[in-house]
């Protein structure tokens, strides 16, 4: 996720305006505006964020920023809506199998902050670090581990790259990054990650089915959508500091 990301303002529900309370805050966003000053509150109002990925965890994530009140998403992921992903996201439900990922999210947020401006966009999620990095932006930056093969949630937390553990996905970003883009071989890496540290829990069983999820493994919305929430909750610090 990355603030600032470039942004369209969609025009879809544009004369549906929440109602507003005194001072401009839509109702709706008042009891979130209650935990902050008026100036970080407003801080939220005005940022834009980036979402890359719209699974199991950054579907969450980018419902949970509309929710708290962003003033525009970009969502970025080219797949589609498919059966395998109703167990764990949140824009995949019966009505939208088929649907690319980005246009469902996007018409669920819509409905949820009318006044959200969302765009979607494709990008790889590499091409995404190297820029936030030669921006000197990579502090802008929170990344989502695998969810794969977890099944507690409270073994979730943020930390820097260099310290993500039992995680297929970030140990191999980590690599790639360390050997073929210059990072520090040493030491942290200076890029926040939300990641579980719970060993893989691997299924005997496992049919070609269920290999579609999660890179094989099994998995579960309770530690998805907390990932998600947790990488949510991590931008939503960093803008009202």
């Amino acid at each position: 996720m990355a603030h600032n990301s470039p942004i369209m303002e969609s025009k879809a529900h544009a004369s549906n305006r929440p109602q507003a309370l005194q001072g401009g805050c839509p109702r709706q966003f008042a009891s979130t505006a209650r935990l902050f000053t008026e100036a970080r509150f407003d801080a939220i109002r005005s940022t834009r964020v980036g979402v890359v990925g719209l699974g199991g965890v950054g579907s969450w994530a980018a419902e949970a920023l509309a929710r708290s009140g962003v003033a525009a998403i970009t969502l970025v992921d080219m797949d589609h809506v498919a059966e395998s992903n109703l167990n764990r996201q949140v824009q995949a439900l019966h009505s939208t199998l088929g649907v690319a990922k980005g246009d469902a999210l996007r018409d669920r947020i819509l409905d949820i902050a009318p006044d959200c401006g969302v765009t979607d966009d494709l990008s790889a999620k590499r091409s995404m670090i190297l820029w936030m990095r030669d921006q000197k932006r990579l502090s802008d930056l929170v990344v989502s581990g695998g969810a794969g093969g977890k099944t507690d949630p409270t073994r979730v937390s943020v930390m820097d790259l260099a310290e993500a553990a039992h995680d297929p996905l970030l140990s191999s970003l980590r690599y790639d990054l360390r050997k073929n883009y210059g990072f520090p071989r040493k030491g942290k890496m200076k890029m926040q990650v939300v990641s579980s540290n719970q060993p893989i829990q691997r299924s005997d069983d496992c049919d070609p089915v269920a290999r579609l999820a999660c890179a094989g493994y099994g998995s579960l919305v309770t530690v998805t959508a907390v990932m998600g929430l947790v990488a949510a909750s991590t931008v939503l610090a960093r803008i009202t500091q």
